[in-house]
């Protein structure tokens, strides 16, 4: 095993803080991802905080202030679960650098997206006994990471809005896969924001904050924000861009791996679509002409609503060298764009572009 229980044989784009995603074919064929092959995204050292003094305060436009423990939560909410795939706003940003380079962002590969089983409270409920006030349009998150990234260094945090948080599917979980929340991805408590970029499952949580406005925490307000292709990322400040929120629509192939040698004749092509959101996948198409021809492949049924839906298609693969490309298409008749080039931008977020990968045989 690698750092912190991972495989040994997951790309590390950075020890401290540690970030890491699993090869694209430790995904495949798995509704769930195996612990050691979850992807890690911090932008911080991991804090040690110890469970027993632990406490999850909850202010700001509240009738009542909380201040809870894990057996606070435990003890007077109800137990939730949700099935739901989390997605790092910069899976497949490997794409972009591809068309410009992205000078000090890591080169994520499709890798950085993941399914687990969480398990703890609703978010809502824990609102619902705060009590909110009128005006609290977003609901903020606080830990306890600090990171370097900011300028000056500041803990991490973000918020969504009021109308997301109260979705019976947002959750203040201290489970993953029926197993304590491992310290790398939370524990004691994290936020899970089924459908939202994994930026604002915030981890370590120590505040929830209800407020008229968005989080001026640097997370939310200057980063995780689409800027325009001239802008300089140097120069941004708070408010430029497009904050992010929902997943776009995305896929990619996890099975076989990219430069792969196969003899020719009946292959199976596998990968995953995620829609985002509430939107769920229609159809995942498959070329191997560059798009000038498809073919429709299967689509698994979407057991869950908050999860990734697997696809595969067997095709007849040729001598020589091939390159394989996959789209999505969601519920709303969206499909993906075709060129990364169209999506670039200077902090490479949200490559949704058509995937492909290359054999030989």
């Amino acid at each position: 095993m690698s750092a912190w229980g991972k495989r040994d044989d997951m790309l590390v784009h950075q020890r401290e803080p540690f970030n890491a995603e699993p090869p694209r074919t430790a995904l495949a064929g798995h509704r769930r991802t195996p612990p050691d092959a979850f992807y890690v995204r911090n932008h911080g050292p991991v804090p040690g905080i110890d469970p027993a003094t632990w406490r999850l305060t909850v202010d700001g436009l509240v009738r009542h202030r909380l201040d809870l423990s894990l057996e606070h939560l435990r003890e007077r909410f109800d137990e939730a679960e949700v099935t739901a795939t989390l997605q790092c706003a910069g899976n497949r940003r490997a794409g972009l650098i591809e068309v410009r380079d992205i000078p000090g962002e890591a080169p994520w590969g499709p890798g950085a997206t993941a399914t687990a089983r969480w398990t703890g409270v609703r978010l809502a409920d824990v609102l619902a006994h705060a009590g909110l006030r009128p005006g609290a349009a977003h609901i903020a998150f606080a830990a306890p990471d600090v990171s370097q990234l900011a300028d000056p260094p500041q803990p991490y945090g973000g918020s969504i809005s009021t109308g997301k948080a109260l979705g019976p599917e947002v959750l203040l979980a201290w489970a993953m896969d029926g197993r304590p929340l491992p310290q790398i991805h939370g524990a004691p408590l994290r936020v899970i924001v089924p459908g939202w970029i994994g930026a604002r499952s915030v981890k370590w949580l120590t505040r929830v904050t209800a407020q008229a406005e968005p989080s001026a925490n640097h997370f939310q307000a200057t980063a995780y924000r689409v800027l325009p292709a001239e802008a300089d990322p140097g120069r941004a400040g708070p408010g430029d861009g497009i904050s992010l929120g929902p997943i776009a629509l995305n896929c990619d192939i996890l099975s076989p791996d990219d430069g792969a040698h196969l003899p020719p004749g009946p292959t199976e092509i596998t990968g995953y679509a995620l829609a985002g959101d509430d939107r769920t996948v229609a159809r995942v198409d498959v070329s191997l002409d560059g798009g000038r021809s498809w073919a429709q492949a299967d689509l698994d049924a979407g057991h869950d609503p908050w999860t990734w839906q697997h696809w595969r298609t067997t095709v007849d693969l040729p001598e020589g060298a091939i390159k394989v490309t996959a789209r999505a298409w969601d519920s709303t008749g969206a499909v993906q764009p075709e060129s990364p080039a169209h999506l670039w931008n200077p902090k490479g977020y949200v490559n949704n572009s058509w995937a492909h990968i290359h054999l030989n045989s």
